[in-house]
């Protein structure tokens, strides 16, 4: 049996976008959600500035590891996000903005915000409502209840209702 560490996330919600934004230009790029496969692996890498281990989340059977990239431009993975699957909700176990998308000198904004609508939208496909569930780091609570619309379940538990679920899916998937 695995034993999984719940991990507290630390994303920050730069700007909920319409996709992605270049933060010099300003212009707006579509982009495209899919599974992260193996060959992707080789260049998330700590050494290339990534802080967790994606090669380990992959490997993780009860988890599924996808990858975002700008629409025309697969290679160059924007963010990541684990999620799994649960009885009546999505559960985020990592999501982390490719290191050039972090900080003062980012290059695009609205990649965690892109990734948790995934999230929200996979719940809605999968019959949960929208409900989308993560551990928040204490000082990040206040953060995501402001930009998200998530409120605060218990200890460090954010939970992402219905509502909430449906304004991030309409704001980054216009085809819903």
């Amino acid at each position: 049996m695995v034993v999984h560490k719940n991990i507290e996330q630390d994303f920050i919600i730069d700007r909920l976008t319409n996709s992605i934004v270049n933060t010099i230009s300003g212009d707006s790029f579509q982009t495209e959600i899919s599974i992260l496969t193996k060959s992707d692996l080789k260049t998330v890498l700590k050494k290339n500035g990534w802080n967790f281990n994606w090669r380990t989340e992959q490997k993780d059977l009860s988890r599924e590891v996808y990858k975002l990239t700008i629409v025309n431009n697969p290679n160059v993975i924007q963010g990541l996000i684990s999620l799994t699957v649960e009885i009546d909700h999505i559960f985020i176990n990592l999501l982390e903005s490719a290191p050039f998308n972090i900080g003062k000198g980012k290059l695009y904004e609205g990649v965690a915000g892109n990734l948790v609508a995934y999230a929200c939208k996979l719940s809605f496909q999968k019959g949960f409502d929208g409900f989308v569930a993560f551990t928040a780091k204490t000082r990040l609570i206040e953060h995501y209840e402001k930009t998200l619309g998530a409120y605060h379940f218990m200890n460090q538990r954010m939970i992402i209702n219905t509502s909430a679920s449906k304004k991030l899916v309409e704001k980054y998937f216009k085809t819903f």
